[in-house]
């Protein structure tokens, strides 16, 4: 059979639930193999596996080893390899499973949180040249002394670009619960439209800012490599949103979309020292940790007696713990007075390469959230997006409200 395409498919965990939606995604996979296409596909583990699995070890000890972790949440999405090879099976169709390791692909050794150092990628291309289908592990690498090591929060849609990019694929397919890319989160706004294409930079504003669709490590390789890829719905057959470099087209939205992320958390430091250096040595111990900070706001400390300032910062809601050890670990060295944690923070962010060229934007989202009574916390901008932490409370009324002011 002579191969018209290369294609690497990504589905994640809702499109393989049940052994009933595996079967369906066999059924996708098998008429692109007989169209004559290659096709690559990688799977999350399926639904709820993995937060099962957490869930598991977090019952024994509350910061369980970063290593262990890797070796049991690597084991979710070899289920799902193994079943989808025997659903294609099931339908005549030759297909071979492989592990991230089996594939090729060579992390660092940052446990939980590790980056993709390379992609060797012969196992597949001998398998696809023998007529099968591939199916490997997302989320998942080996370091080349042979640790498993797992890539993080969207580490499947990672494993596809990356397995595109390496592979030289003609098409990346990035299958999901949802149509595309839309405007809003339409469980959130009913009313969000779906967008037909959107920039990578634009992509990767949302996918950092809490938009579920895609992870933002992902669409960073995608832009650095030029994988241009399709995000789409496994349920049905409907075209998806294109996910490509900037166009002249794009610039006269001024703002594209609207993000509500709920797994921000804030941490503040009271009374820290007003001196050099001291602000380095925080979020170097932090970065140590592998914890990665947000947003940062420093505030002149009043009554503390000497010069002093308080430091507040964001980080995801998993990593509170861990930020909250480290920073405890430093209060002798420090001399800081307190620390303060808050978990029911929401990031609210409007994101539009359109933004470079009007003014009034900030005017427009700060009015809007004052007419709707929402406190604005801390506040950052880019070129291309403003985030500003609210009340979580207050978070589905205030996107809601942002997202009609200027998309409709």
């Amino acid at each position: 059979m002579k191969s018209m395409a290369l294609i690497v498919q990504k589905y994640g965990g809702t499109s393989v639930g049940n052994t009933d939606r595996i079967k369906n995604v066999a059924r996708r996979v098998a008429e692109y193999r007989k169209r004559g296409d290659q096709v690559v596909v990688v799977v999350s583990a399926m639904s709820g596996v993995t937060d099962g699995l957490i869930k598991l070890a977090k019952d024994i000890v509350p910061l369980p080893s970063e290593r262990e972790m890797d070796m049991l949440l690597a084991t979710g999405e070899q289920q799902t390899i193994a079943l989808t090879a025997i659903a294609l099976h099931a339908i005549d169709q030759p297909a071979v499973s492989m592990t991230g390791a089996q594939a090729g692909i060579v992390t660092d050794g940052v446990h939980t949180k590790a980056k993709i150092h390379n992609i060797t990628p012969k196992q597949v291309h001998d398998a696809l040249d023998a007529g099968n289908v591939v199916i490997v592990a997302g989320f998942q690498g080996e370091t080349k002394d042979g640790q498993i090591t797992t890539l993080g929060r969207g580490g499947s849609d990672l494993t596809a670009i990356a397995l595109a990019a390496a592979l030289k694929a003609d098409l990346c397919q990035i299958y999901t619960d949802v149509d595309g890319v839309y405007t809003a989160d339409p469980r959130l706004v009913p009313n969000a439209t779906k967008l037909t294409e959107i920039s990578y930079d634009e992509m990767l504003e949302l996918a950092s800012l809490g938009a579920k669709v895609m992870q933002s490590r992902s669409v960073e390789f995608a832009k650095k490599f030029g994988v241009v890829f399709e995000v789409r719905s496994s349920l049905n057959d409907n075209p998806g949103t294109i996910v490509k470099e900037e166009t002249k087209s794009m610039e006269g939205v001024v703002v594209r979309g609207v993000s509500l992320d709920k797994n921000q958390a804030k941490v503040t430091l009271v009374a820290v020292p007003d001196k050099p250096g001291v602000a380095a040595r925080i979020f170097k111990a932090i970065g140590d940790a592998t914890v990665n900070v947000d947003m940062i706001v420093q505030n002149i400390s009043h009554g503390s007696g000497s010069p002093a300032t308080d430091l507040s910062f964001t980080v995801d809601k998993p990593d509170l713990l861990k930020a909250q050890k480290v920073i405890e670990g430093l209060k002798s060295e420090i001399g800081y007075k307190e620390v303060l944690t808050d978990g029911n923070i929401g990031k609210l962010s409007i994101v539009g390469i359109g933004m470079k060229s009007h003014a009034g934007v900030a005017g427009k989202l700060f009015e809007t959230l004052a007419n709707e009574g929402v406190n604005i916390g801390m506040i950052s901008t880019s070129e291309i997006k403003i985030s500003v932490t609210i009340d979580l409370a207050k978070g589905e009324q205030a996107i809601k409200a942002v997202h009609k002011a200027f998309i409709g």
